[in-house]
């Protein structure tokens, strides 16, 4: 079973998708959010869906694939969780999660087009593995409680424009990481038992050509010791989402250039789906 939102942005409706058919949720809850998550709404989908309750959604496959989740109150993000991501970027391994923030109206569609800032020379893609809570953390004892705390997963795109992030950036990195629709997610969310999310295969490509490939078995700081070591300093809330870091195979990396107008940026993770999102022009006044 995997939780989809369909239709125009801001209007999207609340579905599931099993065995090849898309089911109407809005007879359960008005979208997929914290609440829904906190409420048992899982597993009141999965019992809907097993009784026969639920109905088709007409036309899905017509329908624009929204967000899985609905703007959530924070997007916490992982800098540096692959060694080699960190080695292309001309930095050491962490010896600690590196955390920065993303504003919730950076979230997009998996295949919605992504607008490059005025006047950017160094805009980048960055395949990641998003965690989605299900259930608040705070003050976790061990990273053994943190799958407890977790909805599910998605894959998602932590677009970047390196000159604020690295130049323009005072120190921190979330200048260069907020520009609106700058974190492409879904196109679903999997719930825990549907995947492995310590062996998942990441991949990106660049108007067709090959840019990263790695798995989540890679990372440095796992799933579970990220949403712990995180609930030591800030509550995590149901519909929150972390971003936990992309390998190797960035344009920063120097390897490749960066993105221009026209660009088209697929990505995928198995179990998670695929995006594809084209690159455009900000249209300035």
């Amino acid at each position: 079973m995997h939780l989809v939102r369909l239709g125009p942005a801001g209007q999207e409706r609340p579905a599931v998708v099993a065995d090849g058919t898309t089911y109407d949720l809005t007879g359960l809850t008005a979208d997929v959010d914290g609440a829904f998550l906190a409420g048992g709404g899982i597993a009141a989908a999965r019992a809907a869906l097993d009784a026969g309750e639920l109905p088709e959604l007409p036309d899905a496959d017509t329908l624009r694939v929204g967000s899985p989740i609905a703007r959530p109150g924070a997007i916490i993000c992982i800098g540096m969780n692959y060694a080699e991501h960190a080695a292309e970027s001309g930095s050491a391994p962490p010896d600690v999660p590196i955390m920065f923030l993303k504003t919730p109206n950076t979230l997009a569609g998996p295949h919605d087009p992504v607008t490059i800032p005025p006047g950017s020379e160094r805009t980048d893609w960055e395949v990641e593995l998003g965690v989605v809570i299900g259930k608040r953390a705070l003050y976790l004892d061990s990273p053994s409680q943190s799958l407890a705390h977790v909805a599910g997963f998605v894959l998602g795109n932590d677009v970047s424009e390196r000159e604020y992030q690295l130049v323009d950036s005072g120190g921190q990195w979330s200048k260069g990481k907020c520009a609106p629709g700058f974190n492409p997610l879904g196109p679903w969310l999997a719930t825990p038992d549907e995947v492995d999310h310590t062996g998942l295969r990441l991949r990106s490509w660049v108007n067709g050509d090959p840019r990263q490939d790695s798995t989540t078995a890679d990372m440095i700081f796992g799933v579970e010791h990220l949403v712990w070591h995180l609930s030591r300093y800030l509550a995590l809330e149901p519909g929150d989402v972390i971003m936990t870091g992309t390998p190797q195979g960035v344009a920063l990396s120097g390897k490749y250039p960066y993105l221009r107008p026209g660009d088209v940026v697929e990505l995928e993770i198995e179990g998670l789906g695929r995006q594809r999102q084209e690159f455009v022009a900000a249209e300035v006044a």
